[in-house]
Order: structure tokens, then sequence, then C-alpha cells
């Protein structure tokens, strides 16, 4: 019913940016919160940030570097992401909630791959 895809990830070297995106497609009423989570391999899946309408939450590890922004005429959720660090490395999923005409559920991307590395 509601699909979300990302872009933009790649091979970056530290200090470098990237502007992940995620756009939604299909049966969408509204979209509430969306989302960027990140997974390292063995890893837990993370929390990168958030935002619900203006209101924006980064985790500690990002705050100052990142910025989450949404396009809602587009469905689509942006992450500039600045001074990049090997640390950053990992799976990058989007994440949105989405309010159909039946039903609120929070849907996921496939991810996308980020590489810090020199």
């Amino acid at each position: 019913q509601v699909h979300l895809v990302e872009s933009g990830g790649g091979l970056v070297h530290p200090g470098g940016s990237l502007r992940l995106s995620c756009a939604a497609s299909g049966s969408i009423f509204r979209i509430d919160s969306m989302g960027w989570y990140r997974q390292a391999p063995g890893k837990q899946r993370d929390l990168v940030a958030s935002i619900t309408n203006n209101s924006t939450n980064y985790s500690d590890s990002v705050k100052g570097r990142f910025t989450i922004s949404r396009d809602n005429a587009k469905n689509t959720v942006l992450l500039q992401m600045n001074s990049l660090k090997p640390e950053d490395t990992g799976r990058y999923y989007c994440t949105m909630t989405v309010r159909t005409t039946v039903s609120r559920y929070p849907y996921w991307g496939q991810g996308t791959q980020v590489y810090v590395s020199s």
C-alpha cells in the first residue's frame, strides 16, 4: 500500500557530506512523523533523527552534524549529513508513520548504505 524508497547513500571520506532522501508513495492521506535509523553489521538499528511537524530529534552522536527536514508536498524526508565520521557507517533506513484512509502504520524503506572511510 505504501512504499518508501531511500536514495543518496554511497562512499564518502571522513569529513565529507551526503544527503539522503526518502520518498513515500501509495495511498497516503497524511504522514505524521518521519525519521532515519541506521544499523551497522552486528549492531542494533538505532534512531538517527526524526521530525514531526517542525519538531526534530537527533541522537547525541549526530547532533550538530546532521539535519533532518521534510517536504510535505512531495512526501519526502531528507537527511543532510555533514562532517561524516567512520562511526557513521551503516545502512540507513527511512521510516514514516503514514495515515491512510483506514489505518495508521509505521513503514520502512529498504535502506541505503553509507560508507565513511579513507
